[in-house]
Parts: C-alpha cells; structure tokens; sequence
C-alpha cells in the first residue's frame, strides 16, 4: 500500500488527492482504491460498480477487455 493510503488509513480521513489514479468518490473507504482493496479483499461485479458510479455491465465490460489485453501481453512474450 501507498505512503498516502497508509496515511488516510491510520488517520481515518478521506484521501483529499483527487489527481491520484487511486482515487475514487467512495467515502466510506476513505476515497482510495487501494484501501477499498485492503479492507475488502476481492469484490464482486456489483461492489466494483458502486464504487466507480458505473453499471454493472460496464464494469464487466471493462474488465473482459483488461483481460483480453493481458492475454495478448502474454501471448506476445511466450513467442
């Protein structure tokens, strides 16, 4: 975990850097992904959804698409 994930966790504070590619208008974990990740461990469609403010098909449709682009990445490297 980042400095500034450490930082908010342990002064139980919203992240207030919203250039951070972390960062995420969620609250109730303290505006950081990382920390999302940390308290929950793996989340389902639904409660990735919530957070970005996005539906649940687009996140699928986000997600098939980062793991189309990893396969290639490793397809590539095998050859």
């Amino acid at each position: 975990m980042r400095e500034c994930s450490k930082k908010c966790l342990i002064a139980k504070r919203c992240c207030p850097e919203k250039e951070c590619r972390m960062w995420i208008d969620f609250p109730e974990d303290n505006n950081c992904t990382l920390i999302a990740v940390n308290k929950h461990g793996p989340m389902t469609l639904k409660e990735v959804a919530e957070r970005h403010h996005i539906s649940i098909v687009r996140a699928k449709q986000i997600i098939d698409a980062t793991l189309t682009k990893i396969k290639s990445v490793v397809m590539f490297d095998r050859y």
